[in-house]
């Protein structure tokens, strides 16, 4: 899809000069930046489902899930 975006000007150097290093189109590498961002974000969209779930059940934790879950997160590498 074709698709027209302002971007300063300062920006639009840098990506010009990048895409000639790599030898990639300028074209590919918006598409390709634009993918990446996306992807690190998209856990915004899960975190947030997540609250509304947690928001529509009122959040109440017993205590053995509170339990099991702290043993659990202490064991991961964060």
């Amino acid at each position: 899809m074709k698709t027209a975006v302002s971007i300063p000007d300062a920006i639009f150097e840098r990506a010009e000069r990048f895409a000639r290093r790599v030898k990639r189109s300028r074209s590919q590498l918006f598409s390709d930046a634009l993918n990446e961002y996306l992807n690190r974000h998209s856990g915004d969209e899960i975190t947030e489902a997540m609250n509304r779930v947690v928001d529509a059940t009122g959040g109440a934790v017993d205590p053995f899930t509170s339990a099991a879950s702290n043993r659990a997160l202490r064991r991961v590498e964060w």
